[in-house]
């Protein structure tokens, strides 16, 4: 099991040096400058390591960028910022830097997990730079409220937080199995553990609260990007009324339940993502 890195006390860090978003949130670029952008954004826990199955695969088509969020993967540790991240527009904020820095429009997004809402408040600031949106397992909110089903209640959610609070490594090694799904396919499941027990602590409890905290289901009809909506048919995380309501309220979307199973189906069934991807492209 990885050991998580560790961001010194605030009291003994030295002051970052400004670094550009594609330092600071380790961007890496394949493929041809001349080919259509494609973005790859991770979830809580994982790195841009969370698409080596995936990514490769659009090189000859795209120039394909994926990067870190800041605490994650080898993102600069000492850019992490409380205020900054305290909510998703922070992240949404990086992403539209990533792009500025390397003259990027037309894009296709593709966002896994929390990443989804990132795409869709930077869609919705910059829909310039966008030319579609392809959501993996997305939530606008993960508590249930009256009239959505979000999947979890707010005591479901809490205990959820605290736990991960008290034993971060012993809650990862627990939970990333059951997220991840696919229970006869362990090897699923370690994937993620190792990469969320490669993440500072701190970070993951800031990160995980922002994530599970948030509630985006007002900002879902005002994109007007093109969008692909991608459904696990079971899924702890974005059970299956989520997505529909997703759908929904994405003005002229698609939606694709897949026959994948869990919340990871870059790391499970990355054939069938890779699939649906081009289809909805072409």
């Amino acid at each position: 099991m990885h050991s998580p890195r560790l961001i010194p006390p605030a009291d003994t860090a030295e002051a970052p040096a400004i670094l550009g978003a594609v330092e600071r949130n380790n961007v890496i670029v394949t493929g041809g400058d001349a080919a259509r952008p494609m973005i790859f954004a991770h979830g809580f826990g994982c790195s841009h390591e969370a698409w080596r199955d995936v990514a490769p695969r659009f090189i000859d088509s795209h120039r394909v960028i994926t990067f870190d969020q800041v605490g994650a993967g080898a993102s600069n540790l000492a850019a992490y910022d409380r205020g900054k991240y305290d909510s998703l527009h922070g992240y949404a904020d990086d992403l539209i830097e990533i792009i500025d820095e390397l003259n990027l429009t037309d894009i296709v997004y593709v966002g896994h997990s929390v990443s989804c809402m990132i795409g869709v408040l930077a869609s919705i600031r910059r829909p310039e730079l966008f030319g579609a949106l392809i959501l993996i397992g997305s939530s606008p909110r993960y508590v249930d409220a009256e009239g959505y089903t979000g999947g979890f209640s707010e005591a479901d959610i809490e205990a959820l937080l605290d736990s991960l609070d008290a034993n971060y490594l012993g809650w990862s090694a627990k939970m990333a199995p059951a997220i991840a799904g696919n229970a006869e396919r362990p090897e699923v499941g370690e994937r993620l553990v190792q990469s969320f027990c490669s993440i500072d602590p701190q970070i993951a409890s800031q990160f995980a609260r922002v994530t599970f905290l948030s509630d985006s289901r007002d900002d879902l009809p005002k994109v007007t990007t093109p969008t692909l909506v991608l459904q696990s048919s079971d899924d702890i995380l974005a059970p299956l009324p989520v997505g529909h309501y997703v759908h929904e309220h994405i003005r002229g979307s698609q939606l694709v339940v897949m026959t994948s199973r869990g919340h990871m189906p870059n790391l499970s069934n990355p054939d069938q993502l890779v699939r649906e991807i081009r289809d909805f492209l072409s």
